[in-house]
């Protein structure tokens, strides 16, 4: 009974004042972005070949994207509390678009990583606009709304790369990662027409510099502390795994590439599923409990998929993987929480921009192991560092406020 009433109140809630409508357009954008981001490692075999690249300096392309996302989330987040959330996610978009047609022309592989870097300040605009906007804008609702931009993002990531990799087979890589343009254009045009532009007044009182008392205060917090490390332990493994999946599948599962394109979709879509629950669950069971179930979950998937080979083996093991897309929407609803009211974009940028940067190197080091024939050594080790995860959420402390605003 009290299940059917939150979800109506949430369901109110959305429908509300046009909410929906910034639900929609924020989930939109992030889905572009986001399925950008993740066509580039089913690009790779094909831009190897182009230039005649190993798998560690193909590595080191998704790093430099990631590395840039990384470095721009300070900045962005400062921008944010500066400009307000319609200029930075617009911003993002339309920049990217003009990253992504840098990509498809880059004559040489130093050009195209010059393209990948562009790609990832673009849209590392994106992420601390996206999540203070739905912050403000959803309340208390916001570990649900999260979650449904996040579970949406990760839908593109599973159908931008399928369909990439069906083209692939008759188009050349350049023509594919150029039709990448127009959903980034288009959204970017609706996220300008549908989120209000800060007033006047709130311009002024988000554009206060950031005091060191106030930036030590918001770093110093046990929530925010464990909270960071953790998630910086868990992006190094994901990036680490997401690079290289559809190789593994290939080179140690013994499928096809079509197949191994399918599962890396199948990652994306189950972890949707993931996403979308782990938020709600997280406003109802609280985030430690939640953080804590999915990383034992994804460990495990992480240490029997060495075991595993064919099709339907790999898939159920896959699910298991999926889970831990569901620590992005807990924990950034968290974090976001955990930081004070004022110069909120500005810190939170700050912490993204630590967790990216460190995990943007697992791409480089999983590649290298790759590389050197340790696809198993890689794989138990990223098992273990999600295990490590687990450890740090048992130290985490549940939200001392129902509210974002507490």
């Amino acid at each position: 009974m009290e299940s059917h009433t939150e979800q109506i109140q949430w369901t109110k809630h959305v429908l509300g004042g046009g909410r929906w409508l910034v639900l929609l357009v924020v989930a939109g954008g992030w889905l572009s972005i986001l399925g950008g981001r993740y066509l580039f490692p089913v690009l790779l075999p094909s831009v190897q070949q182009s230039f005649g690249l190993s798998e560690t300096s193909a590595g080191i392309a998704i790093t430099v994207l990631w590395g840039a996302y990384a470095l721009i989330q300070f900045p962005a987040g400062a921008l944010t509390d500066r400009l307000g959330e319609r200029t930075l996610l617009t911003t993002s978009l339309l920049v990217a678009a003009g990253a992504i047609v840098g990509v498809s022309v880059a004559p040489t592989f130093g050009g195209f990583v010059v393209g990948c870097g562009l790609f990832g300040l673009a849209s590392g605009l994106y992420g601390p606009a996206r999540g203070t906007v739905l912050s403000k804008t959803f309340g208390s609702f916001d570990g649900t709304a999260i979650g449904v931009v996040l579970a949406i993002g990760s839908i593109g990531s599973a159908v931008i790369p399928l369909v990439a990799s069906h083209l692939l087979t008759s188009l050349h890589w350049r023509t594919v990662v150029l039709g990448l343009v127009v959903p980034l254009g288009v959204v970017g045009g609706g996220i300008w027409c549908v989120i209000e532009s800060p007033t006047a007044h709130a311009t002024d009182r988000q554009s206060t510099a950031l005091t060191v008392s106030t930036l030590l205060g918001a770093l110093t917090r046990r929530s925010v502390i464990v909270g960071t490390t953790a998630a910086t332990v868990l992006l190094f493994v994901l990036q680490g795994l997401t690079a290289f999946l559809p190789v593994y599948y290939v080179r140690a599962g013994g499928v096809e590439q079509s197949t191994a394109a399918l599962l890396y979709a199948l990652f994306f879509t189950s972890g949707a599923v993931f996403q979308s629950l782990g938020g709600t669950l997280a406003d109802r069971f609280g985030d430690p409990t939640v953080l804590m179930g999915v990383t034992v979950v994804a460990s495990l998937g992480l240490f029997v998929l060495p075991s595993v080979s064919g099709g339907v083996p790999l898939a159920i093991v896959t699910v298991l993987l999926s889970s831990r897309l569901a620590i992005n929407s807990v924990s950034n609803a968290y974090l976001i929480d955990s930081l004070p009211a004022d110069n909120r974009a500005t810190v939170w940028g700050l912490l993204r921009t630590v967790f990216f940067l460190v995990g943007a190197t697992g791409s480089t080091v999983v590649g290298f192991f790759f590389d050197h024939g340790y696809e198993t050594v890689a794989i138990y080790g990223l098992g273990g560092l999600t295990a490590v995860g687990t450890v740090l959420y048992l130290f985490l402390p549940r939200r001392t406020g129902e509210s974002s605003d507490g």
